[in-house]
């Protein structure tokens, strides 16, 4: 019975010890639609709260609380120039402006609406978007498009922060 006891203490000593090993995963999605009709691009952001939080609290030195009951009132104005400095856009080699419209939140996701004007049809995107790069040096966006009824998709790292399809 002592033999059984050990044999089961060791094994969960073991499988304690490897899952506190266990890494988190730094990733942020963000979804490109390009709607003719409204002359623009539509885009979602989903990125872990926390993450964010932690970007910005570090980034400008304030704490934000972001999606709680402490939030700081500030917190759109923030995420607004967050977004302008570390997002960047060219529809056929031409910089656009992207509009932070707002934002929610889904269980610990914070999900961000944003648009970009598109007066031509799309034939390149290009893409810079360094969020979060500031606190994780292994942080991936992943981007998915869908212009033209194509849809495809980047994967933007540290090593490679931009990008650009043709259409």
């Amino acid at each position: 019975m002592k033999v059984i006891k050990r044999y089961l203490f060791l094994f969960f000593l073991a499988a304690g010890l490897t899952s506190m090993a266990a890494h988190k995963f730094y990733v942020a999605v963000f979804q490109l639609e390009y709607v003719p009709a409204k002359k623009e691009v539509q885009m979602v952001s989903r990125i872990f709260i926390d993450d964010l939080d932690n970007e910005l609290s570090k980034k400008y030195g304030k704490k934000f609380y972001l999606c709680s009951a402490k939030e700081i009132k500030e917190a759109d104005e923030y995420l607004r120039k967050y977004f302008s400095e570390t997002l960047f856009v060219k529809l056929n080699g031409v910089p656009k402006n992207i509009k932070y419209l707002g934002r929610e939140t889904e269980d610990d996701v914070l999900i961000c609406y944003y648009t970009i004007p598109a007066e031509n049809d799309i034939k390149l995107l290009e893409i810079k978007n360094t969020v979060l790069f500031g606190s994780f040096s292994d942080q991936q966006n992943i981007i998915h498009t869908n212009v033209n009824r194509n849809k495809r998709s980047l994967l933007l790292t540290n090593d490679k922060p931009s990008g650009s399809l043709a259409f």
